[in-house]
């Protein structure tokens, strides 16, 4: 059993499924639905539709080229529904959870459940429900672990209607002419518009935050909402998600004081994200101050920022290298609920757990990925890290080990780039032994 229809679940019913193996997909929507989820298809995205990026010298695209190695149904259907974004992968949103959903429901051997679950199951299962876990199995997780799970919370950023936004306000182009050069949007900011902003941003009204809420308060670093980075400094946004480096406007041949930028969130290019523009203003002030962005005044908003709560566990205290809870190995663990953050390394724990647990059920011994690879570098994050304090966290090169053949290589660019290749060599290693 795998519960969990969310991008970490489905990739490990796909592999398990892949191997051979009869798998039931239970996923509690839309009987029990969710505060952010909006339909009933698997792998649903909810925040962003970005997967980041997509470089070899980018730890992610080098996890994305791994998992594309490995067979991932993830990366499969992200690249089929792929939008221009730089030099990033982005995805139209409804396409790629459609081409999951038709994927999974259609492999032979998944059968997909619609129904809650409520209690720990026997095993063997992997519990993949993501930062949302309904609170009878957040319950049950509790009871066994014996104390809270730890939480922090996570944020959404506005989608805009193309056809409201006033396209002579705006210019195309991506950072460092990065893709076909001009991927996204950018609404430019003189310095007196941009603290003008900052200040509306400062005195706006925000959403409270509800007493459950306030226990365990943290928000992620990675996606910290922009009225937060605001009140760390008036410069924090134009140095963060504002900023224009690269991005020099081409009626004036000059590089604004700060740029809000728009990634095409479909393949329509009819709505486009706000990229970094996850908030906790309340809807009304968010339209108010939004409508003030040059480009932005009669702008119609077909999603509006939000803050969610996510939780997740502390996976050096609670999980072996295969992601088994050390208190009830027949259950693994996937998704952003072990302590990985972003679409693709919850995707990448799904496989990992899913491959796994397949090697248990035929009877094979199973090995960690290479540590040097960044698929190794997340079990790294989770087994290694002082238990302490473990915080979620997105790949890194500082969780892949330095493979020695590297060492001397000067430059960064060209040192990621050779680890780049040794990794996916390594993965390919590792992927052969497996097969044999």
């Amino acid at each position: 059993m795998v519960v969990g229809g969310g991008l970490a679940g489905c990739e490990a019913a796909w592999q398990l499924a892949e191997t051979g193996i009869d798998v039931t997909l239970v996923e509690m929507r839309p009987h029990r639905p969710t505060p952010v989820h909006k339909g009933d298809l698997l792998a649903e995205l909810v925040c962003s539709n970005s997967l980041r990026g997509d470089g070899p010298t980018n730890a992610v695209g080098v996890l994305k080229a791994e998992m594309e190695i490995l067979h991932s149904l993830i990366l499969r259907s992200a690249r089929a529904a792929a939008v221009p974004a730089g030099g990033a992968l982005a995805v139209d949103r409804e396409v790629f959870s459609r081409a999951v959903t038709a994927s999974v429901q259609n492999h032979p051997r998944i059968t997909v459940e619609r129904r809650e679950v409520t209690e720990l199951p026997d095993g063997p299962a992997i519990l993949a429900t993501g930062p949302l876990t309904s609170p009878a199995l957040h319950r049950a997780l509790d009871e066994l672990l014996g104390e809270s799970a730890l939480s922090f919370f996570d944020a959404i950023a506005p989608i805009v209607a193309a056809d409201s936004l006033d396209m002579s306000r705006l210019y195309a182009a991506s950072r460092y002419g990065k893709g076909d050069g001009a991927d996204y949007l950018n609404s430019a900011l003189d310095r007196d518009r941009y603290e003008g902003f900052v200040d509306q941003l400062l005195a706006a009204e925000k959403v409270p935050f509800k007493d459950f809420e306030r226990e365990d308060f943290a928000y992620f670093e990675g996606c910290l909402p922009i009225e937060v980075m605001a009140e760390r400094g008036r410069d924090t946004l134009r140095f963060g998600p504002m900023k224009p480096v690269g991005l020099e406007d081409p009626e004036t041949g000059r590089r604004p004081w700060a740029v809000v930028q728009l990634r095409q969130d479909d393949l329509a290019a009819e709505h486009w994200n706000m990229v970094g523009f996850q908030t906790k203003l309340t809807h009304a002030e968010q339209k108010r101050i939004f409508r003030t962005l040059p480009g932005f005044a009669d702008a119609r908003f077909v999603r509006l920022g939000m803050i969610h709560r996510n939780t997740f566990i502390n996976a050096p205290r609670f999980l072996d290298p295969s992601l088994r809870l050390r208190l009830r190995p027949s259950i693994r663990l996937a998704g952003q609920m072990t302590g990985v953050e972003g679409y693709v390394e919850s995707a990448a724990t799904g496989l990992l757990a899913g491959r796994a647990l397949a090697d248990e059920l035929r009877g094979r011994e199973s090995s960690p990925p290479p540590a040097e690879t960044a698929h190794g570098g997340l079990v790294r994050h989770l087994g290694n890290s002082h238990p302490a304090n473990f915080q979620p966290s997105n790949i890194t090169w500082g969780y892949m080990a330095v493979p020695p053949e590297i060492a001397g290589v000067r430059g960064r660019r060209p040192r990621r780039l050779a680890h780049a290749e040794r990794a996916l060599a390594l993965i390919r290693e590792w992927d052969a032994q497996r097969n044999r």
